[in-house]
């Protein structure tokens, strides 16, 4: 059931990390420059308007259902992906490749803290990192064999024996473990208004100052369907009988504060990930290579920290896990400000991994913050909303970060990611105060006791 529920995982995984070797080539043959961004935009944001609403329909239904609409979904959109006669068919795919990676991604940690046993859910939960570690390294190298030997279309056909085979195993050996009502109502409205109300402010971020001006007429329309969207949903969720997600969770601690610390911890790591290698490649004059082998360095150590905390988090617990991993990310964050035209690549591949170490203990210890601040009942929306948290901080931080890039390219790309770097250690510095405030032990309704 672990290895049914990881494969869905890598699914995702490898596909959201196989995507950058093959964009040259697809644009090449397809064409549609123009809709290069769009290619990654349709992914992430269909994913990030699935990972809640997934959430909570797996505490309504059966999850094995779920799994299976969700890798079915994908598995879709990948053969679409793969026959794309251009780039309009290939967003289109990427929309529901997207769905389906969000419904994997949330059902995946919620089925490892179902099963996980008693005083093992951080050992359980760390077994995902390893799969992202495991694809951060495949990923690259994959698609750009793939690119290299064979035909772009197969970095999408790949997935077709992988979905069959998690098919088969969740087919065969997923066992519910949370009983499910017999009656259930899904809140249409707040799941209209809420996507609304996430695409809204992500497109804006993703698109604004580049595709269209900032106080141009589509600015200015999304940012007011967002608003009156997020007006819509909080009068939706006040009288739905089994609201998306309920208001009431954000007056709890441990749901509130770990939520945020998340965000706040993926707005640092994510936006590194987008701008030091302009930074690696331009100001210090590194090749393609030794910047890969220095990201390669941040996505392992995040693999790595949560690996090691899982081990050992029963002896320290959540809290203090999540307030060590933020001095790691503070301190990482804060000598990337050192970085000048003398820095050493050697320098860059432990700075990076000390931020990716931080990293990895703080996602990992803030879930589990989030997950026990709500009833068993409620797991899949306090997995989904801790899952959306990083989702929304990447993107807010990749966009913010990209704004003063943007803006100083007048200057030099290298103050440019100097900004970043500053941004980044201000962001850090804030996760760290607001993981003090985490609870540590927690009664039943997410109360520090």
């Amino acid at each position: 059931m672990i290895t049914a529920a990881l494969t869905a995982l890598f699914l995702g995984a490898m596909d959201a990390l196989i995507m950058s070797a093959a964009m040259p080539t697809i644009i090449a043959e397809l064409g549609g420059m123009h809709a290069y961004s769009w290619v990654y935009s349709a992914y992430f944001l269909a994913r990030a308007v699935s990972l809640p609403i997934v959430g909570k329909m797996a505490d309504l239904y059966k999850i094995k259902l779920l799994f299976i609409i969700s890798i079915g979904i994908f598995l879709l959109s990948s053969i679409v992906a793969g026959m794309s006669p251009n780039i309009g068919v290939l967003i289109f795919a990427r929309v529901f490749q997207g769905i389906g990676a969000g419904g994997n991604f949330a059902l995946v940690y919620i089925v490892l803290a179902d099963i996980a046993p008693e005083g093992k859910k951080a050992k359980t939960l760390s077994l995902a990192s390893a799969i992202w570690g495991i694809a951060s390294v495949l990923g690259p190298t994959l698609g750009g064999f793939i690119v290299t030997y064979f035909s772009w279309r197969w970095i999408f056909f790949i997935n077709i024996p992988i979905c069959l085979f998690s098919w088969v195993l969740i087919t065969v050996f997923f066992v519910e473990m949370r009983p499910k009502r017999d009656h259930v109502h899904l809140d249409l409205a707040g799941v209209f208004t809420l996507s609304i109300a996430i695409l809204g402010p992500l497109m804006l971020l993703m698109l604004g100052g580049r595709d269209f001006e900032w106080l141009s007429p589509p600015a200015v329309a999304l940012l007011t369907a967002s608003i009156l969207s997020g007006i819509g949903f909080y009068f939706a969720e006040k009288k739905s009988k089994e609201p998306i997600l309920a208001l009431e969770f954000f007056t709890i601690r441990g749901f509130s504060i770990g939520n945020i610390s998340s965000f706040l911890s993926s707005f640092s790591i994510f936006s590194l990930f987008a701008y030091a290698p302009l930074y690696i490649q331009d100001t210090l004059g590194n090749t393609p290579m030794q910047v890969g082998i220095a990201m390669l360095s941040l996505s392992l150590g995040w693999s790595m920290g949560a690996l090691v905390l899982g081990q050992v988090l029963h002896r320290i617990g959540e809290k203090r896990a999540a307030v060590a991993g933020a001095i790691f990310i503070c301190v990482g964050t804060g000598l990337t400000l050192s970085f000048s035209h003398t820095t050493t690549m050697s320098a860059c591949f432990w700075i990076f991994q000390l931020v990716g170490v931080g990293m990895g203990v703080v996602t990992l210890s803030t879930l589990l913050v989030v997950q026990n601040s709500l009833d068993n009942s409620d797991l899949g929306v306090a997995t989904s909303s801790h899952q959306f948290a990083r989702t929304l901080g990447g993107t807010v931080g990749v966009g913010v970060c990209g704004g003063f890039v943007q803006g100083m390219l007048q200057k030099s790309v290298g103050e440019g990611v100097q900004a970043v770097f500053w941004i980044v250690f201000l962001i850090s510095l804030l996760c760290f105060v607001f993981c003090l405030f985490l609870p540590g032990k927690m009664d039943s309704l997410g109360n520090a006791i």
